[in-house]
């Protein structure tokens, strides 16, 4: 029979926990080992979508995933977020550690999940002496009777189990076992591919009460949404774990890659950062109602930390540069009739890391996405800041991860914009009290609203 890479991991665990065995016996440490405080079945439960976000370094399928893997500061992003935290401790094939899970434990108030292929109580009397409040359990390698008793084993030091299957028959057994929270892999762990139809087949056939988490391969917003329908909440790891900026990774898969444009005050740009937004829109076009000077730009700038993007149209190239290098911006949006040799020039002035967005006018049709040097285009009703949209239905079936969508956008549309599948919403007038001043509210009211599914 062909060694799959989970025989693999499975064999060498069982090496693994002998060896720990040894080195800490559990007759150690278990009469210091305290029942789990923090309720998992409870964390996951509601009629919110719910997130377990991962700690994780590194994977058979990835390799190393985060060089600069420090726990705590990863802890320290997720407890804004997450309903409960997952860490890996496999140190073989994930450079985890049962190190990490105290240290996770606390910062984080929401409970934490041990992640590990556990074959033996020991390894679950391990994960709660380390702080540990739920543990995986996978039914690829447990057969009905190891469950039981590894399942009860947790239940009797309060801890949750996360039950994971990856197919049809693993299903029917999670059913029967009476699994309270069933994980649905769409990674098959023989051969490492993702099938997002996993979730899509699978979860429909578990029962009400049941809790669905949709775990692997989940790493934008778009696939959030649609999969909302059929699961209950989402394991994320690597689609944050691969991103410098983990604030702005959780936030883009929660989300959208949003930005609320036209920022003119120090206050507005906090109330946008606060209420979930990535991006933040300076409109340097002296025509526009929401132009602002370069040290009115400053003023935002050093208010918030969001990424800022210069909004320009037909700007003297060294003129943009000039702004990207003065502000540091994330991006430049051209908005005017800008040509494939501009965008050249420019692209070789501009730092690496800075990006080029396009703004395009949608009418009737779509327009060509076939610009070279172009990161992001941004589909709009006209000229921009109009508060008009154009017809969303041009959006269906198309392949959108690359652009933002903008015209008209409050919480009374953005719910619809979002199902269109865009890479994130430009938010302006629909969120302003008068032009170029935004109002808390109508920010806080779009981020709920875009969060509720």
């Amino acid at each position: 029979m062909q060694e799959t890479v989970l025989n693999r991991i499975v064999a060498d665990k069982a090496l693994w926990v002998e060896a720990r065995k040894q080195q800490q016996p559990l007759a150690s440490f278990q009469n210091e080992i305290v029942p789990a405080t923090r309720n998992f079945y409870h964390a996951l439960q509601g009629a919110r979508t719910v997130f377990i976000l991962e700690c994780k370094k590194a994977s058979p399928s990835k390799g190393v995933i985060r060089d600069d893997f420090d726990p705590a500061r990863i802890a320290g992003v997720y407890k804004h977020y997450a309903s409960a935290v997952s860490v890996l401790t496999d140190e073989k094939y994930f450079q985890g550690s049962f190190d990490f899970l105290p240290i996770v434990s606390g910062i984080v108030s929401q409970p934490v999940l041990c992640k590990d292929f556990i074959i033996d109580a020991y390894q679950i009397h391990l994960a709660r002496f380390y702080q540990a409040d739920a543990c995986l359990l996978m039914l690829s390698v447990l057969d009905d009777e190891q469950y039981r008793q590894l399942a009860a084993v947790a239940h009797s030091l309060n801890m949750g189990v996360l039950t994971e299957v990856s197919n049809e028959e693993e299903l029917e057994r999670a059913i029967a076992l009476g699994a309270k929270v069933v994980g649905i892999n769409n990674r098959d762990l023989r051969d490492l591919s993702i099938d997002l139809d996993r979730t899509r087949q699978l979860a429909p056939r578990l029962t009400h009460g049941v809790t669905v988490i949709s775990e692997s391969g989940i790493n934008n917003y778009a696939q959030v949404r649609e999969l909302s329908h059929f699961a209950n909440g989402f394991l994320i790891g690597s689609a944050l774990m691969s991103e410098d900026d983990l604030n702005a990774a959780v936030r883009r898969v929660l989300l959208g890659e949003n930005k609320v444009c036209g920022l003119t005050r120090g206050e507005d740009a906090r109330a946008a950062q606060e209420a979930g937004a990535i991006y933040g829109g300076l409109i340097f076009v002296p025509t526009s109602p929401r132009f602002v000077s370069d040290e009115k730009a400053a003023a935002v700038i050093a208010s918030a930390p969001l990424r800022y993007v210069g909004v320009f149209r037909n700007t003297p190239v060294t003129e943009v540069v000039q702004k990207v290098e003065t502000f540091s911006l994330s991006a430049v949006q051209l908005h005017g009739a800008e040509t494939q040799a501009y965008i050249n020039e420019l692209r070789a002035l501009l730092p690496e890391k800075t990006q080029i967005w396009k703004a395009l006018s949608v009418a009737d049709t779509l327009p060509e996405r076939n610009l070279q040097h172009v990161d992001k285009y941004v589909f709009d009703n006209g000229q921009g800041g109009t508060g008009q949209s154009f017809d969303w239905r041009l959006l269906a079936g198309q392949k959108l991860d690359n652009v933002i969508l903008a015209g008209g956008l409050g919480a009374d549309n953005c719910v619809e914009a979002a199902k269109a599948g865009c890479a994130g919403l430009d938010f302006n007038s629909g969120v302003e009290s008068a032009p170029g001043i935004k109002d808390a509210n109508k920010l806080a009211a779009v981020f709920r609203t875009l969060r509720a599914y």
